[in-house]
């Protein structure tokens, strides 16, 4: 979970043009680490935050491997993070081998104004006269932020935000430009926040990932009996059976102790517990749980971790005691606001007519051939015609009855009768549809089929192979 984690990526951000960077923005250093965890300075690039993890199916919302957060947690900034985009733009690649600098950074009213024919002020809210965005200047979708200019042509190329997220102008770089020569590559660096939201992953460092399901508000969160504390987190417990993450129990009662003492934990895997030399037992080595639950017992808290907690909603003291204490929480860098994809409609393929794929071009979702037989086996067979051919690449094509051809139709313009002319019918033209191969327009029927049926017809058709459609009423 740690090379999926948002957490910090460098110390160095100011200098880096990464492509994409993902960063935590209050991170913390955890109360349980091992022995080399200073060592390797790891506390230089922390990764999560020390949340109080409560262990408890509280609502429907936690079921499986969802989880819930406190509401007031995340507004105070816990989880909060930030992704950088960084976009270089290179002018030499728009230049033809041989030619001098034609494009360069500039608005175009400024270039105007140096002629001596000032243009109209373009984009200067966003763009400055170098062409190149202010720094932390907030953007949204459609905001113009560079700015090429033709000093032949006069003409300006404006390249605009995409995508509906807010973004911040964080950093403007010129690279690699001679003191002489105009600037020819910049990097143009954009941070976009992304706080929580549900559908976001999460996990501690012992595997166990889950879903934010739903933001709780701290009032209904269910609160200790002993400090009237509230968790920041509630995990269900029966993600702990199957997977037997012990190390996560462990490191929660461990962290508990160690924020109650004000240091921190050793949980370095594997160590030998030897028992207190005062102890009468002394020929068997203490357990973990019996080490930490005597210290907790010494401030005043259970013995095993867990506490007597009552209903935030009711006020109602909970049937049994609740497992609560302290995790090291990460947030995964998997975010909904990435991955979702609605669709009704959009563009589609020019050759086949069906929705393309892929979520950056407003492509749908493949509703494919395994997909195709679970709605044959549920017998929802008109859900079935709606998702392959309504919803995909419907089509309607006149068929001739006759010979069952389906290339051979074509519309005819011809001369209308001078009667009809006569009347004041409209125009003296008039379309018909005729098959070419019978010269016939009596049995010719429309027919609906998905336009990749034609498009088969028509390459079968270029091997000297004909499709023969059969035309009845059932």
């Amino acid at each position: 979970m740690g090379k999926q984690t948002m957490g910090t990526p460098c110390q160095a951000l100011q200098f880096r043009a990464d492509n994409k960077l993902y960063r935590i923005q209050t991170p913390q250093t955890p109360v349980a680490r091992t022995e080399n965890w200073a060592k390797f300075n790891v506390d230089q690039f922390p990764t999560g935050t020390n949340a109080i993890v409560a262990v408890l199916a509280y609502t429907g919302y936690d079921m499986e491997d969802a989880m819930i957060l406190n509401k007031s947690a995340v507004e105070r900034g816990m989880f909060h993070g930030q992704i950088y985009k960084t976009e270089t733009i290179d002018l030499t690649k728009m230049r033809r081998k041989g030619d001098g600098i034609v494009n360069v950074f500039a608005r175009s009213d400024v270039a105007g104004a140096r002629k001596g024919a000032p243009a109209p002020v373009q984009n200067s809210n966003f763009v400055d006269t170098d062409g190149l965005p202010y720094i932390g200047q907030i953007m949204v979708e459609g905001n113009p932020y560079c700015s090429v200019l033709n000093t032949v042509t006069g003409n300006a190329k404006i390249s605009k935000l995409k995508g509906g997220d807010k973004a911040v102008v964080d950093f403007v770089a010129a690279v690699g430009t001679g003191p002489k020569e105009p600037m020819q590559k910049v990097s143009i660096r954009m941070r976009y926040g992304r706080n929580p939201v549900i559908g976001d992953k999460f996990s501690s460092r012992h595997g166990q990932k889950g879903v934010l399901s739903q933001q709780w508000p701290d009032i209904d969160m269910p609160f200790s009996a002993v400090t009237g504390m509230r968790p920041d987190l509630i995990i269900n417990p029966h993600a702990f059976p199957s997977r037997m993450t012990i190390g996560m129990l462990l490191e929660s009662m461990a962290a508990k102790v160690g924020v109650l003492k004000g240091e921190f934990v050793n949980a370095t895997p594997f160590q030998k517990c030897v028992s207190d030399p005062k102890s009468s037992k002394k020929n068997k080595d203490e357990s973990l749980v019996d080490k930490y639950g005597k210290q907790l017992k010494e401030y005043g808290f259970n013995y095993h971790g867990t506490e007597v907690m009552y209903s935030g909603v009711l006020g109602t003291e909970m049937t049994c005691e609740i497992y609560i204490g302290v995790v090291y929480y990460q947030r995964l860098r998997h975010m909904v606001g990435d991955k979702y994809q609605v669709r009704s409609t959009g563009a589609v393929n020019p050759v086949t007519r069906q929705p393309v794929k892929g979520r950056k071009f407003g492509g749908g979702i493949r509703f494919g051939e395994m997909e195709r037989d679970s709605l044959l086996a549920h017998g929802a067979a008109y859900l079935l015609h709606d998702r392959l051919h309504t919803c995909s690449d419907y089509h309607t094509a006149d068929v001739c009855v006759r010979c069952g051809s389906l290339l051979s139709t074509t519309p005819v313009i011809q001369q209308k009768s001078s009667a009809a002319f006569a009347m004041g019918l409209g125009s003296n033209k008039e379309s018909r549809i005729i098959c070419r191969v019978c010269s016939s327009s009596r049995d010719i029927e429309l027919v609906a089929m998905p336009y990749v049926f034609r498009y088969l017809a028509s390459e079968l058709a270029a091997m000297n192979i004909k499709l023969t459609l059969t035309i009845g009423n059932g």
